[in-house]
């Protein structure tokens, strides 16, 4: 039987912005009751481990602290209207909606883990494991380890095994070149290819890798003017779905107000 599975770009969840962003797709779960959610990736911005501005006026206040407590932030504020949906059915004794709730670790998180990996005294108190995002429900998975669930191979990036950067091209392009049907983020543009298989069948790629409605300075006007939102896959079944974005801008107003 075919699946529904909820795509969640890079969320970016950072000091000093609004997090209601996280709450509208939170409501958007439980209003659409996918199989699977899976976030790409990057929900934790982690901007106080950043070495592309260190040094620069830029980087000053930043905190590890308060990055640990956004990320954290965004991820309750997630899952709290699939928490209360929960209650409500145990309640009146009704089928609990729990979907399987899959994170694919991103290179921002990745800046966490690699403090340990070069301070080895901070072994333990540091990196993704201290997180305990199984707390909200997730399984966690290392990064750039690929997740198949039904033939699609879910991942913050695919990496070039030959030098273990993200592949470049359009997702046509990488999909002709790994020859499996995947969903990766990253990268902020929303990219998706269908092709055709010998066999009759179908393979699809796509790039979705924002999903966050503040803007970033250090890309500018054009930079910044790209979608943001999620990607519901329909009729997953056998290494194909049929895609479905949704933007920001439709959950904001579809639940940017005080009600499930």
């Amino acid at each position: 039987m075919s699946k529904k599975i909820l795509v969640i770009g890079d969320t970016q969840c950072k000091p000093g912005i609004s997090l209601d962003y996280m709450t509208w797709i939170g409501k958007y779960i439980v209003d659409k009751r996918p199989d699977i959610v899976v976030h790409i990736g990057d929900n934790y911005d982690f901007e106080s481990l950043s070495t592309y501005d260190r040094g620069k006026l830029s980087f000053e206040g930043r905190r590890l602290k308060a990055d640990i407590e956004a990320g954290n932030q965004g991820l309750k504020n997630l899952v709290k209207p699939l928490w209360e949906l929960q209650r409500q059915q145990r309640r009146f004794k009704k089928k609990v909606y729990s979907p399987r709730m899959v994170f694919c670790t991103g290179n921002h998180e990745n800046r966490f883990d690699r403090v340990s990996s070069e301070m080895p005294e901070f072994e333990g108190f540091v990196g993704m494991d201290t997180l305990n995002l199984e707390q909200y429900g997730w399984e966690v998975h290392p990064f750039l380890q690929p997740v198949e669930i039904d033939g699609i191979f879910f991942v913050h990036y695919l990496a070039n095994p030959m030098s273990g950067k993200p592949y470049a091209g359009t997702a046509m392009n990488v999909l002709k070149t790994v020859g499996r049907s995947f969903v990766v983020g990253h990268r902020q543009v929303l990219d998706i290819a269908i092709r055709p298989t010998i066999d009759g069948k179908h393979q699809l790629g796509i790039v979705n890798g924002a999903c966050y409605e503040h803007l970033e300075d250090y890309k500018g006007f054009t930079g910044n003017n790209h979608f943001r939102g999620v990607v519901m896959l329909h009729e997953v079944e056998d290494g194909f779905a049929l895609p479905m974005p949704v933007s920001l801008n439709y959950l904001k107003e579809r639940y940017g107000r005080n009600e499930l």
